[in-house]
């Protein structure tokens, strides 16, 4: 295989590295953890995820909980009030659903089956769906952030106007399973390091004989 997915996916480990898989947790645990993350960086939702936990030690009591508390548990992740409600929404639905708090459901389901139980829930999209199903249960499902789709675009692996959730669709049939934790890490370091919104080092970068944005 020579795709220009393989070609680059190539490039970038021989230049970042095979990254370091993580520990996998619950699925649970990394459902409300990326909820957490949304709109914020690591260094922000990582201490409200933290905090949450040590405050109310299961999420059976952070369903139980007001919602002024949750607010002030996860106040250093950015957009409290926001994701306090979405919390305490998808808790009492996963509750309903499967009678306890445990998303274990999902060893029993498809990819397919997954990112859709997964998006059904109000507030879960296919960036969030994808996320519990790589990190926790190791499945090859890539999520797809801005880096990923800004440095996607700007290679031409998809249309200028393609939209995330698109982009899920587009990227999961290009990227060959056996890479995509590889691609989504080493995607993610490159647009935060090189391939950056304003400022692209295009010049330094590994991928520049792959792209036709270079200069831009």
């Amino acid at each position: 295989m020579n795709s220009p997915t393989h070609r680059l996916t190539r490039l970038l480990i021989k230049h970042y590295g095979n990254p370091k898989e993580r520990s996998r947790k619950p699925p649970l645990d990394v459902l409300i953890s990326t909820i957490l993350s949304q709109n914020t960086s690591d260094q922000n939702s990582k201490p409200a995820f933290l905090n949450l936990k040590k405050r109310f030690e299961t999420w059976e009591k952070v369903e139980d909980a007001r919602h002024s508390q949750i607010e002030r548990a996860i106040r250093s992740g950015g957009l409290a009030n926001i994701k306090a409600r979405r919390i305490r929404e998808v808790l009492r639905e996963i509750r309903r659903r499967e009678g306890r708090m445990s998303l274990e459901v999902l060893k029993g389901l498809s990819d397919e089956e997954g990112v859709s139980y997964l998006t059904s829930l109000k507030g879960v999209g296919e960036k969030t769906a994808a996320c519990v199903l790589i990190f926790s249960l190791g499945r090859s499902v890539l999520p797809v952030d801005t880096h990923i789709l800004r440095v996607s675009k700007r290679l031409g692996l998809v249309p200028p106007k393609t939209t995330l959730k698109d982009a899920h669709g587009i990227l999961g049939k290009k990227v060959p399973k056996r890479s995509v934790y590889n691609f989504h890490l080493n995607m993610i370091t490159h647009g935060r390091e090189v391939c950056k919104a304003r400022t692209p080092q295009c010049f330094d970068c590994v991928l520049n004989k792959l792209c036709p944005k270079i200069g831009v």
